[in-house]
């Protein structure tokens, strides 16, 4: 087994032909993103093959895409070329935990499923920090899974007889329900939530069919108010 293989749980998902996790962004950033031109620097944790990252840059971020993974960082430099943004992304081979994040920096922050792969209390000071580091019209985009997903130990998904993802074994910090936007609610994190649902939700993106309980939050510096519709939107001008 090739070193970069045996160092790397994910080497083999992001090395299909068919990338883990397909290739469309998050549908809530995704919307936000068409709505709300911005520009500046973002950051993207656990960018995985990319699919945040390079809608990030084509909607104008300098994007910072920092995972474990190289070969899923390999990806997300072959699709940012043929994407033609190359120019505006950059990658960092780094634990989450270890990137640093000055107060005030980032005009957009996204962790998908990051902050239920480490520790609790790794995620709380995670957390803080990423809240900290948005810039005063930023946004922050997060995804984590939640108890009802059926590999969590906890209920009600450890009842669940739906089947289990095959990275579930990466997952060690499944949310309890209003975890994440109790988090988002605290005065200390200074945010506005514009979007927050927890919900279950079909996989068919990477290895057999799976259900998922996920926890989806975007939100913004309290006081920013930019164009949002919702997603979908409903009632935009026309």
């Amino acid at each position: 087994m090739p070193p970069s293989e045996a160092s790397d749980p994910f080497f083999e998902p992001y090395d299909r032909d068919q990338i883990a996790y397909g290739d469309q962004p998050s549908a809530a950033l995704a919307a936000y993103l068409q709505q709300v031109p911005r520009s500046g620097k973002a950051l993207d944790l656990g960018a995985g093959a990319g699919r945040d990252t390079v809608a990030l840059a084509k909607a104008g971020y300098d994007v910072l895409a920092v995972d474990l993974s190289h070969r899923g960082l390999q990806r997300i430099e072959q699709r940012a070329k043929a994407a033609k943004t190359a120019g505006k992304v950059q990658t960092l081979a780094v634990d989450v935990r270890e990137v640093l994040m000055p107060e005030n920096t980032y005009d957009a922050i996204v962790a998908t499923t990051v902050l239920d792969h480490i520790p609790l209390r790794d995620a709380v000071m995670l957390w803080d920090r990423m809240a900290k580091s948005l810039t005063e019209t930023g946004i922050l985009y997060v995804q984590v899974h939640t108890t009802e997903d059926p590999g969590s130990d906890q209920s009600p998904g450890r009842e669940s007889d739906a089947p289990v993802s095959e990275t579930a074994g990466a997952v060690i910090n499944y949310f309890p329900p209003n975890q994440l936007a109790l988090w988002a609610a605290n005065p200390k994190s200074r945010l506005r939530i514009l979007r927050y649902e927890e919900c279950l939700e079909w996989d068919y993106t990477h290895g057999p069919e799976h259900l998922h309980g996920k926890a989806i939050l975007l939100a913004t510096r309290a006081g920013a108010h930019p164009p949002w519709y919702g997603h979908p939107a409903m009632f935009p001008r026309r």
